[in-house]
Formats: C-alpha cells, sequence, structure tokens
C-alpha cells in the first residue's frame, strides 16, 4: 500500500520538511490506528475470538477505530469507557455516536475504575461480565502494534535525516525507533505532560537512536489554546493538509517551531508521521463553541 508523502514549503537553513499523509491510509481507521489494528485482528482470529474489548475516553480515535474495524472484519466490540456521566451524552459525542452506530457496546465506568484497566483482577470482572474476548489495550498499543507501526517507514525514507511523530501511548514512536535507519533520528513530540512515556517506550524500542521532545503538550492531552487553533488552520490552509489538534498538530507546531530556532543542522530533511485522528475535530470543535474559540477548520 503506497502512501502519500508531501514537501512543505522551503525552510531555512536549507532545511526540508514532508509529511507522510498516513491519515489517508483507510477513511475510518486511518493512520497509526490502521497500523496498530492490523495484527492484532489478525491474532484475534487465529485465537477464535469474536469480540474486541478495548479502553477509551470520550473523543478516542482508537475507539471509533477499533468499533469500524470490528464492524469491517465481522468482529462483535465493546468499549470500556472513561467516565460513567457518558452514558447519557452519546448522541451528543460525534465519537461515541459513531462507535455506536458500527455496533459497538459500551460499558461506562468512573474514572476511578478506569485507572484498573491493566489490573488483572480488573480484566477478569471484565470476563466474568462479558465473556471470552480479545483484548487490545488502551491506544492500542502492544507488541502486534509495534509490529504494524514498524512497516510506516520505507526504503525510500532512507533519505531523511530526522522521523518525527506525536506521542500518545508510546507505540508508533516504538516501531519506527525499530525501523529507522542507524544514521537516522527519531524524534517523539509527546501530546501529554509527564515522564512516564520514556520507560514505556524503552519497553519497546530497540535502539537508542530517539529523544523525546516535550515542550509542545499545550497544557496536556486535548489541550489546546488560540496559538494552536490558529496554526491547524494555517496550515490546512497554506498546505492543503488538515491536522488534529490532539496529536498531528502539536508535533507539526514543535517541528517548525525547532526549525526557526536552529536546532536542526543546516541541509536537514526532516519527515514527520501524520499519524491521522481527524474525527476528533468535530468533537474537538463542540468544546472550542463553549469556551467561544475559533473552531479547527479542515480547508482542503
Amino acid at each position: 500500500m503506497e502512501i502519500p508523502t508531501e514537501c512543505l514549503p522551503a525552510q531555512k537553513n536549507g532545511i526540508t520538511v514532508a509529511i507522510r499523509r498516513e491519515d489517508l491510509i483507510h477513511p475510518f481507521v486511518s493512520g497509526n490506528k490502521f497500523r496498530k489494528l492490523k495484527y492484532n485482528l489478525l491474532q484475534a482470529k487465529v485465537e477464535n475470538q469474536d469480540t474486541l474489548l478495548t479502553f477509551g475516553g470520550a473523543f478516542s480515535n482508537h475507539i471509533a477505530a477499533v468499533a469500524f474495524a470490528g464492524k469491517e472484519n465481522n468482529f462483535k466490540t465493546i468499549g470500556i469507557i472513561r467516565g460513567d456521566e457518558l452514558r447519557h451524552k452519546i448522541q451528543e459525542n460525534p465519537t461515541l455516536k459513531f462507535a455506536q452506530e458500527n455496533g459497538m457496546q459500551f460499558d461506562f465506568v468512573s474514572r476511578n475504575d478506569y485507572s484498573n484497566k491493566e489490573k488483572p483482577e480488573f480484566i477478569d470482572q471484565l470476563k466474568q461480565k462479558f465473556g471470552s474476548f480479545y483484548l487490545i489495550p488502551e491506544g492500542g498499543t502492544n507488541d502486534l502494534a509495534i509490529k504494524g507501526c514498524e512497516e510506516i517507514l520505507t526504503k525510500e525514507d532512507s533519505q531523511f535525516d530526522y522521523i518525527c511523530c506525536a506521542v500518545g501511548t508510546g507505540g508508533t514512536i516504538s516501531g519506527l525507533i525499530n525501523s529507522a535507519l542507524p544514521n537516522q533520528k527519531v524524534l517523539g513530540f509527546p501530546a501529554l505532560k509527564g515522564d512516564f512515556l520514556q520507560e514505556e517506550i524503552c519497553k519497546f524500542a530497540k535502539t537508542d537512536n530517539w529523544q523525546l521532545i516535550t515542550d509542545y503538550h499545550f497544557g496536556g492531552y486535548g489541550k489546546v489554546n488560540l496559538e494552536l487553533i490558529n496554526f491547524i488552520n494555517n496550515f490546512s490552509e497554506s498546505n492543503k493538509i488538515p491536522l488534529d489538534p490532539v496529536y498531528t498538530s502539536k508535533m507539526a507546531f514543535g517541528v517548525l517551531d525547532l526549525i526557526d530556532k536552529n536546532y536542526f543542522p543546516a541541509n536537514s530533511k526532516i519527515l514527520m508521521i501524520h499519524t491521522g485522528g481527524l474525527q476528533g475535530i468535530q468533537g474537538m470543535n463542540q468544546l472550542l463553541a463553549k469556551k467561544q474559540l475559533p473552531k479547527i477548520t479542515t480547508n482542503v
């Protein structure tokens, strides 16, 4: 499958920037979600499971992707959703509404209970409640997800000095690290606060050719401000490439800001990975309207 790579306008100091359009890989299971689910779906079939169970929040790209991929591959799907107050807001929430329309069954749990999602006793309770299922972690990151993300880079990408991506659970960057060449540096731009990601990535990464740039989370997961909104809209208008507000936009902002600050050597070749997530724009715009902030546009 050939995914387009688009070049951005020329940068200072002879630096070139391109963006891999993983968001175009599938209309509903886009970007890294397609990569992460690919081998997990195959494994679920090998294990003769007919149900996928996973976890996510109100506007989770992962929840939407699992719901559609499950339907497309003849699996039942169950979403354990963070926030029991959301059970009465499905029709108001574009992500949950989409997942439900694609057959996903929801189990809304309190934030306190949700924090136990990786504990064996909590998983056992879910098995007692729902029966047998194939478990996919929150965000989709596991060994099989890493295997899928290792396929993002191609032989043609050997020309790039830097590979840049947003970081959520650490799965995508781990796959990129494992498939990058020794002379390439992988830069991750976390979309949330906290130092725990370093440890998570080390569980999967096989080399040390990477670094996290932690200055561009804009306040934390799902947080945006007027500066980021304006950047997204200007980027979309100028390049005809939409960016999601939670992940890729923060990475793209960071890369271009670091170029402006002379972080990269002259004549560097940079590849940014667009990890999808555009389905979240509609939900984000609902939140922005309540805060009387401009909406995110997709001028493509």
